[in-house]
């Protein structure tokens, strides 16, 4: 039997990167996905790629409206709703001089406003159903201390990590447990950008950075999306119905808590 037989999740920025590999994991391991994207186009495309255990709908976390019948549509297609990952976010970088409202508006409408109404969406839904559930929120190591030129994302993954505790302790009197993920350094297209950010501010070449993080990951390279996936089955599975309001850190060595 798989892990998650039976089981219907959706996913927040799913269309790419570590909610893609998070919706492969979740169909390999017997679950319905929903993936869940404001870029309708690349959900769909991913749930062709994935097959017929994954499905697309169309969500903007920063819209009230469109979390909420993004979370009808999964409910008339799948009937049931069982797993939820918040995982859209986004990433900005300056120096505490530079750092503009608009910036910040935008990262903690998505990072923060965006997790707290899709996981409260999602709570309602659950307990409505009356048979729990699992939510993940996705952390950072960004989240447990501050960064020079990264205030306001690490902001926006402390509270995160906060959120994740407050909502773990009030919502497991429903059996809704609430966890999250803090990864480290996570190669890929948001690494790129990230990198991009770096090089414009500490004027180095591109790829730079991301050598230099990858050389400082005691586990010896930048992480995977792959390498995620594994502690987010964990956490949708019935082998974590004890585990409430935890972070855990999967980040090859970089933060130990």
């Amino acid at each position: 039997m798989k892990k998650l037989d039976g089981k219907v999740a959706l996913i927040t920025g799913a269309a790419r990167g570590i909610g893609r590999a998070f919706a492969d994991a979740y169909v390999t391991e017997g679950a319905r996905v929903a993936i869940a994207d404001i870029n309708l186009d690349g959900a769909e495309q991913a749930a062709s790629a994935i097959g017929r255990g994954a499905f697309a709908i169309e969500m903007d976390v920063t819209d009230q409206a469109s979390i909420e019948q993004g979370f009808d549509t999964v409910a008339r297609e799948a009937g049931q709703l069982d797993i939820v990952i918040n995982n859209a976010a986004l990433f900005d970088a300056a120096p505490i001089v530079d750092i503009t409202r608009e910036s910040f508006d935008r990262l903690f409408n998505v990072n923060v406003a965006g997790t707290l109404f899709t996981l409260q969406a999602a709570a309602k839904h659950m307990i409505a159903q009356g048979t729990g559930g699992k939510i993940i929120n996705m952390a950072s190591q960004a989240g447990r201390r501050g960064e020079p030129l990264v205030a306001v994302y690490c902001a926006t993954k402390a509270a995160v990590i906060s959120l994740t505790q407050s909502a773990g302790l009030d919502l497991i009197k429903h059996g809704i447990n609430v966890n999250a993920i803090s990864p480290g350094v996570v190669d890929g297209e948001h690494w790129d950008h990230v990198d991009s950010l770096f090089a414009h501010y500490e004027k180095l070449q591109p790829g730079q950075k991301k050598a230099q993080v990858g050389a400082g990951v005691p586990f010896g390279r930048m992480g995977q999306a792959e390498d995620l996936t594994g502690m987010a089955v964990f956490l949708a599975s019935s082998d974590a119905d004890y585990v409430v309001a935890q972070t855990y850190n999967v980040d090859g060595g970089q933060w130990m808590s």
